[in-house]
């Protein structure tokens, strides 16, 4: 598949659907910011005031534009509720890689099935449809919420940037590295984390 930032894709199936994410969107996500500011106290840039959530949504949709980033906004079909967000960013077809990431879920959505799920259907889009080689990830190396359940779904540590970024409060943070190869998905992940969201689903 010829992969295109400006066409349209939706990833979905029983659980969760992954839509592109749109300015009008705001209205769907701006409960968050005013009532769950915290949920971005790891990173900085985050949309924690609508006023923040609107330059964070304008710049994904400039990133898009640029080719470089594919931001989606999550609907949890459980609940029949909008969940929070995700993208694909640092796109680089030539290189058959990309990184998946700027991932946040409202505090009820948090410890559910919807990010396994979302990730399966991520992962699955970028290897299976997008034909790459390698998906990276990245993290606040003091977020183990986040760290653990990248490795949850199969991600391997690659190594630590140190001093790589800054948080909400403006210090200096070191960001550990985790990726997941083709090879990796197709042989071992991919049915790990099937069968990991079956049983729980069962």
């Amino acid at each position: 598949m010829n992969f295109n930032c400006k066409e349209d894709y939706i990833l979905e199936n029983d659980v969760v659907r992954l839509q592109p994410l749109q300015n009008s969107d705001f209205e769907k996500l701006v409960v968050f910011s005013i009532n769950e500011p915290e949920l971005w106290s790891y990173n900085a840039n985050g949309p924690d005031s609508p006023e923040h959530l609107k330059k964070y949504i304008e710049k994904a949709l400039s990133q898009r534009e640029k080719l470089v980033e594919y931001p989606f906004i999550v609907f949890d079909k459980t609940k029949n509720k909008f969940a929070g967000s995700t993208r694909f960013y640092n796109i680089n077809l030539e290189a058959k890689h990309l990184e998946i990431g700027f991932t946040w879920y409202g505090k009820e959505f948090q410890g559910t099935l919807l990010n396994k799920n979302c990730k399966y259907l991520l992962l699955e889009f970028a290897f299976e449809k997008m034909n790459l080689e390698r998906v990276g990830f990245r993290a606040n190396n003091l977020n183990q919420r986040s760290i653990n359940a990248m490795k949850s779904i199969g991600c391997i540590k690659e190594g630590i940037l140190r001093n790589f970024n800054t948080d909400a409060k403006g210090n200096r943070i070191d960001a550990i590295v985790l990726s997941i190869l083709k090879n990796e998905w197709f042989t071992s992940v991919k049915n790990n984390l099937k069968n990991r969201i079956s049983n729980t689903n069962s």
